[in-house]
């Protein structure tokens, strides 16, 4: 089972305080530290609108060549380019299953932005850069609502037509319950048999964990976390932090599944970063710590 640690992009877009680059490449290593071989570092998007990773280009320059492969999100050709000529070699991009909030976050329809992944992913195949397509909002959205059935499995055929490397479905706003995630990756399964499957968490209304779990039982081997349960998104309101990484990590060594990280590992480093940013851990095994003690 392979956890996807998160914090360094996801984790720190939505907090006020904002990391150095020293601090941010020192999280990095952090993560290392817990066993993590996938860590999404920074995203490639307008400093502007997300001033948190304004310094993407300086802390991928700064990341230390250990063997864990380092991605970061980006939105448009401009976006890879930039990560790219950064030295990223894996880039995950993003669809949003509502119009509304496409065009609000992205300034493009859905439509719009499969067909600027489109063109990512056809560049990341004659650059040998690794392509994953996330669909944003996958189980509702912070404007028009819930998410229709139709809807969702027309936005994932279009996405499976992309033959991307990976396809994840994320929980934007933290509002799925685990029989929406069974039913909305036995669809994505149904369309894109072949492709290795991913979720993206957010614990807005303390579902993560039972989220998590129904993703693995569901067939999905790569869960996105995030250390102390920190971040959000700044363009969907209400879109609190991610799943806690600790409190995944507890939960499937419980169940009997090896996610190669070290739990005490994963609390000595969500309480330094939740420190470093001045604020309280999300996550339940900050403070009480694992079990047995």
């Amino acid at each position: 089972m392979e956890i996807v640690e998160v914090s360094p992009r996801d984790g720190l877009q939505n907090e006020d305080r904002t990391l150095s680059t020293e601090d941010k490449l020192e999280l990095v290593a952090r993560a290392a530290r817990t066993g993590v071989r996938r860590i999404e570092v920074t995203s490639f998007v307008r400093p502007d609108r997300v001033p948190q990773l304004a310094d993407a280009a300086e802390v991928v320059a700064g990341l230390p060549d250990t063997g864990v492969a380092h991605s970061a999100l980006v939105l448009n050709a401009r976006g890879y380019e930039r990560a790219v000529a950064a030295g990223i070699r894996e880039v995950t991009t993003l669809v949003l299953a509502s119009d509304t909030f496409s065009q609000r976050n992205q300034g493009m329809t859905t439509a719009e932005a499969v067909e600027a992944v489109r063109d990512i992913r056809a560049r990341g195949r004659a650059d040998g850069v690794t392509v994953a397509v996330t669909i944003g909002a996958s189980f509702g959205c912070p404007f028009e609502g819930e998410v229709p059935d139709e809807r969702f499995r027309s936005v994932a055929a279009r996405v499976a037509d992309l033959d991307a490397d990976e396809v994840c479905l994320a929980d934007t706003i933290g509002v799925a319950v685990p029989s929406d995630v069974e039913t909305r990756f036995g669809v994505l399964a149904e369309l894109s048999p072949s492709v290795p499957m991913r979720i993206h968490l957010h614990d807005t209304r303390n579902t993560g964990v039972a989220n998590a779990v129904a993703a693995v039982r569901s067939g999905v081997r790569a869960l996105d976390a995030s250390l102390g349960g920190i971040g959000g998104c700044p363009f969907a309101p209400g879109a609190s932090g991610n799943v806690a990484t600790e409190d995944v990590v507890y939960t499937l060594h419980r169940m009997g599944y090896d996610t190669g990280l070290d739990l005490d590992e994963c609390l000595e480093h969500a309480r330094w970063v939740t420190d470093r940013l001045g604020v309280a851990p999300s996550g339940r095994l900050a403070s009480v710590g694992g079990f047995p003690a």
